[in-house]
């Protein structure tokens, strides 16, 4: 057997934009490899792509926390096994966790997501009066990231927004492995106390809001919701927050790319998913323990052992990403599923992933037998009418993958694109205030994000206020004369 890592290796962040570099040295030799884990057990670390989703979509694999082992440390000690709290479900594993998840999903979909769109959109203009009101310099990330995402979530959810104090800090500090339990608790008391005060008064006056309709199907107990609110709090907040202050961070460093968006901001959906490939800020936290021997990878990963799969190293794979270490935003050239184009890598090698295509020199690649004919048709029509991002995005493992699949995805992604795209309209000259290594940075933290990003920009001249953000440089917007739903309003509650 190969010599086990250390779960330190893996937590061993030290870029700004770079998962550790051993997750490179194993995908290419030991794609599932021995990890010795903080409580001493030797279980597994999943690098590639195609065993990461392997692992989260097999159910002999359980998310149970009371057989499980975590890769990461609180205070320098190891988290003990617990059995998972009532209606606290991401700990669960079906049926018990998809019956939860159940009395969710109707609040997080495509349809229902985009109602919220006029709304986040007047947030977002809020908080870019609120950065020129300081000048021609802001922290982004206290300014605009923060208040953004929570001043969608908490209403939607149902917390007010106003008693933000009470609540706000502690998903940072649930995420921070440098707290010791002793802090962990003290946090969390006065938090647990307000969303008990929240329920109780939302069952005297319910309101629009996602703890109203859960009080109102009846189906759970006070602990149940509690717990149902703290894991749409924690879940949400920091991890959109850190992908919407890293993917800011990424455009901002990364000034060519940013340059091919701003060439055309209509690709700004691809846009948001190469970026959360590219930056994917859970880290460390995602495992599952076998629940029977399951051969794995060439392996035998035997019941009772933790697998610890690495969405970062997933998402950095050439095996299912061409240059995968390069954020790739040039809307130059079609994003048909099936085109790879052949191009150099920043290591000097050129890469062609996509199995089964012939390769045409100084051409995409081709797909070769039964859907040659197909491919050909549709890169005529769709293909060449629709240009796109260079690279497929398609498939990356930002937000998970399964049955614990993030059930909140599509509000990140709005939230993402319309604060990017909202940024881009109304600072054009958007930049770093400091140099890129200066920038502050939580490696450690289950979710990756900075602690700052201070950024600055051209003040706005006088004449030109009354214009901001109605208008891109050069060219007007059609009004939209389709019928809207009426959007779900996002206030305090």
């Amino acid at each position: 057997m190969s010599e086990a890592i250390s779960y330190e290796d893996a937590w061993a962040r030290i870029d700004k934009f770079d998962p550790p570099a051993i997750f490179d040295e194993l995908r290419k030799g030991r794609p599932l490899a021995r990890m010795v884990y903080p409580d001493g057990h030797v279980g597994w670390i999943a690098t590639s792509h195609e065993l990461v989703r392997q692992v989260l979509g097999d159910p002999r694999f359980s998310h149970d926390m009371q057989i499980g082992h975590c890769p990461v440390t609180i205070g320098g000690s190891p988290i003990p096994q617990f059995p998972a709290e009532p209606g606290m479900f991401i700990h669960m594993d079906p049926p018990d966790q998809a019956r939860y998840r159940r009395l969710l999903t109707k609040e997080f979909t495509v349809r229902g997501v985009s109602q919220l769109a006029p709304a986040v959109e007047a947030v977002a203009a809020e908080q870019i009066a609120e950065m020129r009101a300081q000048g021609n310099t802001a922290d982004f990330l206290e300014t605009f990231a923060q208040p953004l995402i929570l001043k969608v979530l908490a209403p939607l959810i149902g917390l007010d927004y106003s008693q933000r104090d009470r609540f706000a800090e502690a998903p940072a500090v649930t995420h921070d492995p440098s707290i010791d339990l002793q802090t962990l608790m003290d946090t969390m008391q006065p938090v647990v106390e307000f969303v008990h005060e929240t329920l109780a008064r939302k069952k005297s006056t319910p309101g629009d809001d996602i703890i109203s309709r859960l009080i109102k199907t009846g189906e759970l107990s006070d602990e149940e919701l509690a717990n149902f609110t703290l894991l749409l709090l924690f879940a949400g907040y920091e991890t959109t927050e850190g992908a919407l202050a890293t993917g800011t961070f990424a455009l901002l460093h990364h000034t060519e790319q940013l340059a091919a968006l701003r060439g055309d901001l209509t690709k700004i959906d691809d846009a948001v998913e190469e970026i959360l490939r590219y930056v994917t800020v859970n880290q460390y936290m995602i495992f599952r323990t076998a629940l029977e021997d399951v051969e794995l990878g060439g392996e035998s990963v035997r019941k009772g052992e933790t697998v610890t799969v690495s969405l970062p190293a997933a998402n950095r794979d050439p095996a299912k990403f061409d240059c995968p270490a390069q954020l790739d935003l040039d809307p130059s050239s079609a994003g048909h599923p099936f085109v790879k184009i052949n191009r150099t890598c920043s290591t000097g090698v050129k890469q062609s992933r996509t199995p089964g295509h012939r390769t045409v020199p100084g051409f995409r690649s081709a797909p070769v037998g039964p859907g040659r004919r197909s491919w050909f048709r549709q890169s005529r029509t769709s293909d060449l009418r629709s240009p796109g991002l260079d690279r497929d995005t398609t498939g990356h493992v930002a937000f998970g993958y399964g049955v614990h699949q993030c059930m909140g995805q599509n509000l990140a992604r709005l939230v993402l694109r319309i604060g990017l795209r909202s940024l881009l309209d109304a600072f054009p000259d958007l930049r770093l205030a400091v140099p890129a290594d200066e920038i502050p940075l939580r490696t450690k933290q289950n979710v990756f994000s900075v602690k700052s990003l201070p950024v600055s920009w051209q003040p706005l001249l006088p004449h030109a206020a009354t214009a901001t953000g109605s208008h891109r440089s050069g060219c007007s917007r059609r009004p939209n004369t389709r019928q809207a739903r009426k959007p779900t309003s996002i206030r305090s509650s």
